[in-house]
């Protein structure tokens, strides 16, 4: 017959961390605001290249 084996998990989150309890940041930015801000520097670069176009 097999015998059972114990298996013990350490801590009460099974090993996991929660990092939002460990570091709480100055700029609270939502995933929105984070892509509204990539899509405001793509148009700014894209924008560059039109009216600035590198001559070469």
């Amino acid at each position: 017959m097999a015998q059972q084996q114990q298996m013990s998990v350490p801590g009460p989150f099974g090993g996991l961390m929660r990092y939002d309890a460990e570091y709480k940041s100055r700029f609270m930015l939502s995933p929105t605001q984070v892509v509204i801000f990539l899509v405001l520097i793509a148009v700014f670069v894209l924008a560059m290249k039109i009216f600035w176009p590198v001559s070469g």
